[in-house]
């Protein structure tokens, strides 16, 4: 998944609340601040977002077929390794 680029100029952002900005950053957005074209800094995310397993369904599509079965946490706990012996 691509991160989410919020393109806004010198003026929207020092009209903006601070507050505002880095709730977007939070919930995964980058913002590029620029002047005319050129960008002038990016905020985004100190470190990669990490996101509850709750946060994770409710971005599911509706049209999703992910299953919480008896057995999902195996499932998680494969990829967790699988990523660990990388």
């Amino acid at each position: 998944m691509g991160k989410h680029v919020i393109r806004i100029t010198e003026a929207e952002a020092a009209a903006t609340n601070v507050a505002t900005l880095l709730a977007r950053v939070r919930a995964g957005a980058e913002i590029l601040i620029e002047n005319d074209t050129r960008p002038v800094a990016v905020l985004h995310a100190a470190e990669p977002v990490r996101r509850t397993i709750s946060e994770c369904i409710a971005l599911l599509s509706e049209e999703s077929t992910a299953t919480l079965d008896p057995d999902f946490y195996k499932d998680v706990e494969a990829a967790i390794e699988s990523h660990r012996a990388a």
